[in-house]
């Protein structure tokens, strides 16, 4: 990361008349670079991750924004906000690894608010889109990775927007010190 002909390339001197050096900058190349990498992928480190806009629709944003705020869903809730049987939701904890709700001490499955967004998700890949179960895996699969890349990133995003302060409290620094000498 610190090579030293980018570094050197993007320090500039100036002199005056009479050759002294004035100043100390750094030049802006390093600035273009994150300016391309956002107009690119415009995330910032507090942006939720989203659904890929071929798996997401209106109606599936409202389904997900009507979801009640409780901490822990029933399999018996959970099946009455998707409209399917019980059945049909112990079923699909078998074929998508992404639906596995915890276990209560009384053996009771506990779904969570991400796990009921995910059976919504399902339920329109299955239902709506009318894929396969296997179509509808994949596609989850998919999902789960466009996230994964998104999550990195949006890292990568916030360790430069980091760097670009630290270079600029380096540049800072180094003009008061200078101007200490003078």
């Amino acid at each position: 990361m610190n090579n030293p002909e980018v570094l050197e390339a993007d320090l500039e001197t100036s002199s005056d008349s009479d050759g002294a050096q004035m100043e100390l900058a750094l030049g802006d190349s390093h600035l273009d670079f994150i300016e391309e990498a956002e107009k690119e992928m415009p995330l910032t480190a507090s942006a939720p991750l989203s659904i890929p806009a071929m798996l997401c629709d209106d109606k599936l944003l409202e389904e997900i924004n009507a979801i009640p705020d409780k901490m822990g869903f029933k399999i018996g809730d959970v099946a009455e906000i998707l409209g399917i049987k019980q059945y049909v939701l112990r079923y699909w904890e078998t074929e998508f690894d992404i639906l596995k709700p915890k276990k209560a001490s009384n053996n009771q499955r506990m779904y969570t608010r991400k796990d009921v967004e995910n059976a919504l998700l399902i339920r329109k890949l299955l239902h709506r889109d009318r894929f396969s179960i296997e179509g509808a895996r994949n596609a989850m699969k998919e999902l789960k990775a466009h996230v994964r890349k998104e999550k990195d990133m949006s890292q990568v995003i916030h360790k430069l927007d980091n760097m670009n302060d630290s270079v600029e409290n380096l540049i800072s620094d180094i003009r008061r010190i200078r101007h200490m000498f003078d």
